[in-house]
């Protein structure tokens, strides 16, 4: 065989062995219940206002806490350690990643879904004349 068919099947095996470890993280959300402390899962879920946020940078800018509202209705404490989002309050859901420990859940990564830029947002026609 040619080296150059011996390379191109080479490439072709590493290129799909690399899509089915990709492929590993591709997964649906979970809920706070199937949450675990030795597995990381993904939760998408939406802000609890009513319940405080707590960041003080002055204290401690590494220390994030919320109340978050799973899919399910299942309401629990998320702690992150990393300082707070820009517009945390004005996302419409977030995702968070992590694991479960003791009563909180620790996200490693917080994902906002942002209200839209051009939402509501009225526009004024006036007539000429």
């Amino acid at each position: 065989m040619k080296k150059a068919y011996i390379i191109g099947i080479l490439m072709i095996v590493f290129g799909i062995g690399y899509l089915i470890t990709a492929s590993g993280d591709v997964s649906s959300y979970a809920n706070f219940d199937d949450a675990k402390p030795d597995s990381t899962v993904k939760i998408a879920g939406n802000l609890v206002k009513s319940k405080p946020i707590v960041f003080d940078p002055n204290t401690n800018a590494n220390y994030f806490s919320f109340f978050m509202e799973d899919k399910e209705g299942k309401t629990m404490q998320v702690v992150n350690y990393g300082a707070k989002p820009q517009d945390f309050e004005m996302s419409e859901s977030i995702v968070i990643t992590g694991q479960l420990e003791e009563d909180k859940f620790i996200a490693s990564d917080i994902l906002l879904k942002c209200p839209s830029k051009y939402k509501d947002q009225e526009v004024l026609l006036r007539k000429n004349g």
